[in-house]
């Protein structure tokens, strides 16, 4: 028997704007991503892809259709079951590397020095060690890039959702990045889905859903799919 989705998408639509300025972002989307998922969701910018991932995070609702969370509970048990790479970091700047990436788990409850921990490890999956008492002012644009990458793996999520997360990155760095979040999603017994213009992005990902024009083709699996580490 399989396990229940992690989030179920059922016709969502979401549209913007009102009269001659309506947007649709999203055309009636049908999707289910379980635990164990490895997906690449491509497409042209503009295609939806930030608004879907959106809707899969509970960060934003459907217009039209429902989104439910059937193996994470109701959109309010979301924080620290879900996380999100954005494409800008978000850092806050008073506070410096490993105090940003453990504020989330703060919030959420955990003691500070479980916390602290847990931001550490994070880091060091990321080659962040050296930076971690550095503020956000003192980082590149990558760097800042790779330490959210660290924050949103520290709360080892049930859903890793990822927007572009290599777009700010060199080629290293970025395939960094992504050896990360499917090491973290591994870990985790996770369900991994990034969005991403990059064809090196897409191959080291089992299954790809094509975004053109606000909608989501049908899936496709490559089979035998294995992963090869960078």
């Amino acid at each position: 028997m399989k396990s229940q989705p992690l989030v179920s998408c059922v016709d969502a639509a979401r549209t913007f704007g009102r009269g001659e300025s309506w947007v649709v972002a999203v055309y009636s989307a049908t999707c289910d991503v379980y635990a164990g998922d490895r997906i690449a969701l491509v497409g042209q910018s503009g295609s939806g892809k930030s608004t879907l991932i959106h809707l899969l995070a509970g960060l934003d609702l459907p217009t039209a259709g429902t989104i439910s969370w059937p193996a994470l509970g109701a959109r309010r048990d979301l924080p620290g079951r879900v996380a999100v790479v954005f494409q800008n970091p978000s850092l806050l700047d008073p506070l410096d590397v490993t105090e940003n990436v453990a504020l989330p788990l703060l919030i959420g409850g955990m003691d500070a020095a479980q916390a602290s921990e847990r931001a550490s490890a994070a880091l060091a999956l990321l080659d962040l060690t050296d930076l971690a008492a550095k503020l956000p002012e003192e980082l590149s644009g990558g760097q800042a890039q790779r330490v959210a990458a660290a924050r949103a793996l520290a709360g080892r999520p049930k859903l890793l959702l990822a927007d572009e997360p290599t777009g700010q990155l060199d080629h290293i760095s970025g395939a960094q990045v992504i050896a990360a979040l499917i090491a973290a999603a591994d870990e985790a017994g996770a369900g991994l889905v990034i969005a991403t213009h990059d064809l090196a992005v897409s191959k080291r990902l089992a299954t790809t859903w094509r975004m053109i024009d606000g909608r989501v083709a049908l899936p496709v699996a490559r089979p035998n799919f294995e992963v090869v580490s960078s």
